[in-house]
């Protein structure tokens, strides 16, 4: 999952499970006996211990320390056991844990990136496990193998991970290894700013490509969580930002996101696509939802390229296209919103339009994308121009109030049977059904 989000966000990589490299095998249950080679090292050099505790003894440390105010550290007797001890246990069939065993009161630095130099105790970790009694190691110690091995210069990650870089820290140097350069950026936090989580919503990549979020407006908005190049530019292209990216600009304070941001970023860079890039989208989305017909590319694309100033998400096509095939005549001449286009003799306006409509001129026009030239016809006759003219005519042909350009809407109209289906085609009120409800209230008022 996580390679996918990466691959639709446009990312890629020199080395990994899917590409190979040097430095394999890339999956860590595939390298177990690496792990076990180190740990038999440390344990042979007297840097780690199998451990026999139970889980119930494990609980009463930990109580007692409770107790007694102090830190919940390993203090079990296997630190210390000597090797006929360990012996007895394994002979008997018993399969230890084993733990690192840290240095007492010493003080461990390394030199962070972001937030300089970052010091522990290491009394106040105890000897930790490394690797788990079913054979598998603990992430502390597989991630410092792996990035040792697999020569990783520099390891980003949040500043929740700063606890785990002493034990790692420590394994690195038990080991004669050369630790890599940390930086531990701030966490993200909710509008609230509490840490962000499930409850405000999607919160992996995958989630938001779903949601109708473009790769580029994901890219651009994480980038800017915590980082700037020092002007107020708000998109970069993939090169842009490795080109400008530096460490020193990363802040230490915790950003916050903001949702309606990544959406106003997103809308901004969905309308700048050309037709058919936002065509291929739209159709992706409508096809995945089932409203789009076999080989409907061309309707979808003119009709996303219609729609375009409404979408904000990839996902806004569909109400745009259901908005659009429906016809709300009766709703919204009985609205509030509509009493002034009634009130200025709009049934004048509804009628000329049911005269083109009757006689074919309308459809024509339509078709051939002139059906300015019908309106004008019918704002001369009647001396109207402007919204006195176009809002009628957009309620009498769509029925509402605001949308599309209606003669683009109309055009489409006459093709979009054989272009949408399941709840599309449902929706789809044709031009000869809605001139029969038009009529139907011209008769009626």
């Amino acid at each position: 999952m996580v390679l996918r989000d990466l691959k639709w966000l446009g990312l890629d990589w020199d080395e990994g499970p899917d590409v190979g490299g040097p430095h394999g095998p890339y999956r860590q249950s595939e390298r177990k006996e690496i792990y076990m080679k180190y740990v038999d090292q440390l344990v042979a050099e007297g840097k780690a211990y199998p451990c026999f505790c139970t889980d119930e003894e494990i609980d009463a440390m930990k109580a007692e320390a409770e107790e007694k105010g102090l830190p919940p550290i390993y203090r079990g007797k296997w630190k210390t056991a000597s090797p006929e001890e360990v012996q007895a246990e394994l002979a008997a069939g018993k399969v230890p844990v084993y733990r690192f065993r840290v240095p007492e009161d010493e003080v461990v630095t390394i030199q962070d990136l972001v937030r300089g130099d970052v010091s522990w105790n290491t009394d106040a970790v105890g000897d930790f496990v490394i690797m788990r009694s079913n054979g598998l190691p603990v992430y502390n110690f597989c991630v410092t193998v792996d990035d040792a091995l697999m020569r990783i210069t520099h390891v980003l990650r949040a500043e929740e991970h700063l606890p785990n870089t002493l034990r790692q820290a420590l394994i690195y140097r038990a080991l004669g290894w050369k630790e890599p350069q940390f930086a531990h950026v701030s966490i993200i936090l909710a509008p609230d700013r509490s840490k962000l989580s499930k409850r405000h919503g999607a919160t992996s990549v995958g989630q938001f490509a779903e949601m109708g979020y473009v790769p580029q407006a994901m890219i651009n908005y994480l980038a800017l969580l915590g980082w700037n190049d020092g002007t107020e530019k708000e998109f970069f292209t993939n090169d842009e930002l490795q080109e400008a990216f530096t460490l020193d600009r990363i802040t230490k304070s915790a950003a916050v996101f903001d949702k309606e941001k990544l959406t106003w970023m997103n809308g901004q860079i969905l309308r700048e696509k050309d037709d058919a890039a936002l065509g291929e989208a739209a159709l992706a989305h409508l096809a995945g939802r089932g409203l789009a017909a076999e080989g409907a590319g061309e309707w979808v694309t003119a009709f996303a390229a219609m729609s375009r100033k409404s979408l904000e998400l990839v996902a806004d096509v569909e109400t745009e296209l259901m908005a659009v095939l429906g016809y709300p005549l009766a709703a919204t001449v009985a609205s509030d919103a509509c009493a002034a286009v009634l009130g200025d003799d709009f049934k004048q306006v509804a009628e000329a339009v049911l005269a083109a409509h009757a006689d074919g001129s309308l459809a024509e026009a339509a078709a051939k994308g002139e059906l300015k030239k019908v309106f004008n016809a019918i704002g001369k006759a009647q001396e109207r121009k402007g919204k006195r003219l176009f809002m009628p005519l957009r309620v009498a042909l769509t029925g509402t109030m605001s949308g599309p350009d209606v003669g683009e809407q109309v055009r489409l109209l006459l093709s979009a049977g054989g272009a949408v289906t399941g709840a599309a085609g449902d929706a789809l009120v044709g031009l000869d059904e809605r001139m029969a409800q038009l009529q139907a209230w011209v008769d009626a008022n």
